[in-house]
């Protein structure tokens, strides 16, 4: 017996056991079914690849799935016959869905494949020994199906202290785990050696509850025999003393940090069904075919354990066990505490199934109607995990996912201790499971958006390869044609001087030079325009959806284009105004029309300045009636602004009516000043401002409508929100009217 100090963990509760009911007869061994339906997924992790087709006569034993990955497991026959149907089909999981199973049909002869021991285990290399256990399927008997390989192969990260073996069987009803230990005592004793062998630990334990004294009595009088250096430590019985954090710290005193696994801190843990599959698969060259099964519950006549091959459907136990299907009224999977109910009994055994409950009316009830959390903290006070349930299933429900995820939800065992204690009958576990799977599909979506983003960036950044490789193949075919047309020109006869003639070459050497810049600023001013133009698009469509956030972003975005591409265009301007080219056009035969360019750009210009004039006009009137409306002080100021508008409105109007025909040629127009600048990023802020005050206004009277409670506050910021409004739209035509006297003055 033990000699170590057993500790405790926080929380934990005592439900009422029924182990009894199904310890009465002995281990039973159900006959073949008619089909086994195998699930490809039978762990955690990446479900199997099937190495089988339709038709196929496979052997007891052989492999008919690989593994998928790290995190995955082969799967093999649990007898001889041939596969019949690869197909969807229901499955034992919380979803009720189906999943790709594997379907054999029997061909009742029991045929092994060759089996292949490792007789000599203790001379191999440990890394030989555990890709044995891979090939032959063995995963977590306990739990969630965790691969044994990738948990033996993480037991390395650092040296282990304690190697723990699980035989506590805390859920009440299950006694799977009792009768395995009875049934093959020596098979688990050799089995734990093995893994000590491998994983090297300073300590090896069992840890076992007090409710179990036949299985007790059992491990003793081996361990002596064996003269094994095994240690067997009693524990309290207390669920859930079975779960691996919580066992471990009864055993050792220490807590597993949260967002680390047991080998962070040195331990390792080992279900006592998967030690007996480990010594089976190395010793005798078994694959995990098979596994001792629980069934119980008073809706059978004949409840026991039974030794079952993996794939029977339910159905087949449950005759098996004679069941009193007009009694039956609930079928669950799992035991009463973490279990969870069965739609139809057609789903198959698999690799984690301990138990079957077959219960009636009376033994388990159905669950009174949830209501109002009274903030008792009964939840807080057994939850083994040292959670905080009542604020968790707040964030549940508000689906507040950082937050539940930021009090440590994915550290919830989802023993349902919470929920067994609730007074007002709140399905606690049911709402973390929800949050759960609704934070990893929010990791998986943000998963393939970066994913996406990348293939586009990618995309992106090839195609402005090819383009500026295009870009660069015609610049080399044009300054080939120069210089073609260069040599040209020197064959020619002399018929000029010698002077003349090499002016003429250095001129025609330096075209190509200047062309290329002034090209190549061109270029660049047009991708300025058509970056500028997507960016003014985006700004407005998240002014249309009212995205506060991307707003601000967007117009500096806006703003910093503007300003690159007006340093562009100044650019050219200087470049063209240094070489000026001449254009076959220019002879005397269109001088005319060249004359009458500047005028015709006057004009146009003039019409720009007038729409823009009768647009300010508008804005301001509109300002101006919601001023009055609100009575607003600065209305007499509004006024005098519409005044001034409509008067310079008047004036442009004139201008157009009566046009001067002797309007001198314009000059080329200037470079824009650093203060024209200014005040073009001033009239842009001004109208992220008034957009940011219609998008408050618009969400107030959201909320205006949808909580009638709050009218009287909401009002009042509707009302602020408003003069806020009135202020930058009378801004926003100040700048607007100082802006156009600006570029006439310039």
């Amino acid at each position: 017996m033990q000699t170590a100090q057993v500790f405790s963990f926080h929380g934990g509760i005592h439900p009422e056991e029924n182990k009894t009911q199904s310890l009465q007869l002995p281990l039973g061994k159900p006959s073949l079914p008619k089909e086994l339906i195998l699930p490809l997924s039978q762990h955690i992790g990446q479900a199997s690849v099937p190495l089988v087709a339709i038709g196929d006569q496979v052997l007891k034993g052989a492999p008919i799935a690989a593994n998928n990955g790290l995190l995955s497991s082969h799967l093999h026959a649990p007898t001889s016959g041939t596969i019949t149907a690869i197909e969807s089909r229901p499955i034992a999981h919380p979803s009720g869905l189906s999943d790709l199973c594997i379907v054999l049909q029997p061909d009742g002869k029991e045929t092994w494949t060759e089996l292949k021991p490792l007789p000599n285990w203790q001379q191999l290399d440990a890394t030989e020994v555990i890709s044995h256990l891979a090939d032959m399927g063995i995963v977590g008997m306990g739990g969630a199906g965790f691969p044994t390989q990738v948990k033996l192969q993480g037991a390395h990260k650092k040296p282990l202290s304690h190697f723990i073996i699980n035989a506590a069987e805390c859920e009440p009803y299950i006694t799977s785990d009792d009768t395995l230990i009875r049934e093959k005592t020596r098979e688990l004793v050799l089995g734990i050696e093995l893994f000590q062998h491998l994983v090297q630990a300073e300590q090896v334990t069992i840890g076992i509850e007090d409710n179990k004294p036949t299985a007790i009595a059992a491990l003793n009088k081996t361990l002596t025999e064996c003269n094994s250096k095994i240690q067997l430590v009693v524990v309290p019985t207390k669920y859930p003393s079975g779960g691996e954090r919580q066992l471990i710290q009864l055993l050792t005193g220490q807590e597993v940090p949260s967002g680390q696994y047991p080998a962070d801190i040195g331990i390792l843990c080992q279900n006592v069904g998967t030690c007996v599959a480990g010594y089976e698969a190395v010793y005798l060259g078994k694959p995990l075919i098979s596994r001792i099964t629980t069934l119980t519950g008073k809706a059978l006549n004949a409840p026991q354990n039974v030794d079952v091959l993996l794939g029977t459907p339910v159905a087949h136990l449950l005759a098996y066990a004679d069941l009193q299907e007009k009694q039956l009224n609930r079928l669950i999977i799992g035991g009463p505490m973490m279990g969870y109910t069965l739609d139809s009994a057609a789903v198959p055994i698999v690799k984690t199934t301990n138990c079957i409950l077959a219960a009636n009316k009376k033994e388990l009830p159905a669950p009174a109607p949830e209501q109002a959390c009274i903030r008792c903290g009964m939840c807080e006070q057994a939850c083994p995990a040292s959670l905080l349930p009542q604020q968790l299933l707040w964030f549940s429900k508000s689906q507040e996912l950082e937050k539940a995820e930021h009090y440590n939800l994915f550290d919830c065992i989802e023993c349902g201790a919470c929920s067994y204690v609730c007074p007002s009958s709140i399905p606690l576990v049911q709402y973390y499971r929800h949050t759960k799977s609704s934070i990893r599909d929010a990791r998986e979506a943000a998963v393939k958006s970066d994913l996406a983003k990348q293939r586009f960036e990618a995309r992106k950044a090839r195609q402005d390869a090819e383009a500026a490789e295009k870009e660069a193949k015609r610049l080399a075919r044009q300054q080939a044609s120069a210089s073609k047309a260069v040599q040209t020109k020197k064959t020619a006869p002399a018929t000029k001087t010698t002077e003349k003639s090499a002016l003429n070459a250095s001129n025609s050497e330096a075209a190509p030079q200047i062309n290329d810049t002034t090209k190549k600023l061109k270029v660049d001013v047009a991708i300025g325009k058509s970056k500028l133009k997507k960016l003014q698009k985006q700004l407005v469509e998240a002014q249309e959806d009212e995205r506060l956030e991307d707003i601000s972003a967007l117009q500096l975005h806006v703003s910093e284009q503007e300003k690159a591409l007006v340093e562009l265009e100044t650019e050219l301007a200087k470049a063209v105004k240094a070489n000026p080219t001449k254009k076959p056009s220019d002879t005397p035969d269109n001088s005319v029309e060249k004359a009458k360019a500047p005028a015709n750009d006057a004009l146009k210009k003039a019409k720009i300045d007038a729409a823009i004039a009768k647009a300010a006009v508008k804005k301001v009137e509109k300002a101006l009636k919601k001023a009055e409306e609100l009575q607003a002080p600065e209305v007499d100021a509004i006024r005098q602004q519409l005044a001034d508008a409509k008067k310079r409105a008047d004036e442009l109007e004139k201008v157009l009516d009566n046009p001067s025909p002797s309007t001198p040629p314009t000059e080329q127009k200037p470079a824009v000043s650093a203060a024209q600048l200014d005040l073009a990023s001033q009239v842009k802020k001004e109208k992220i401002a008034v957009a940011l005050a219609k998008a408050k206004i618009n969400k107030l009277n959201k909320r205006l409508a949808s909580s009638p409670e709050d009218a009287e506050t909401v009002s009042k910021d509707i009302e602020a929100a408003q003069q806020q409004l009135v202020q930058a739209e009378s801004l926003l035509a100040t700048l607007i009217e100082s802006q156009h006297n600006s570029q006439e003055t310039s």
